[in-house]
């Protein structure tokens, strides 16, 4: 886990990976090798809250429409995977004014591009 989370946060521009909430599960117990490689400080929710990582809720609520809780996820090839993340990327979110997540992650990374342009987001 940590290993492939490092990969994935590496590709991130520094701006975008500044920070990590995670739950308290055993998912990331090398937080602390990840910080190091990855320089993104890493908190921790507190025990039984929820609302605290409402994103996170959100999207596990859409990946058990794919993958029933319980559901060993070694069985699933990467190219499954991969689809299950591409739709669940590309399914428009009220939240975010009827965008998809692509949408809005493609915006902030062209923001991002753009010298002297602060964003409110």
């Amino acid at each position: 886990m940590n290993a492939a989370l490092t990969v994935s946060m590496t590709k991130l521009p520094e701006q975008l990976r500044k920070t990590l909430t995670w739950d308290r599960g055993k998912g990331l117990s090398g937080h602390a090798q990840f910080a190091l490689e990855t320089g993104t400080k890493v908190f921790f929710a507190d025990p039984h809250s929820p609302w605290q990582r409402p994103t996170n809720e959100n999207t596990n609520g859409l990946l058990r429409q794919y993958f029933p809780k319980g559901t060993d996820l070694s069985r699933w090839s990467a190219e499954d995977l991969e689809a299950v993340a591409l739709a669940i990327n590309n399914r428009p979110r009220k939240i975010l004014g009827w965008k998809t997540p692509a949408e809005v992650f493609e915006e902030q990374l062209r923001s991002l591009l753009q010298p002297g342009v602060a964003t409110t987001g």
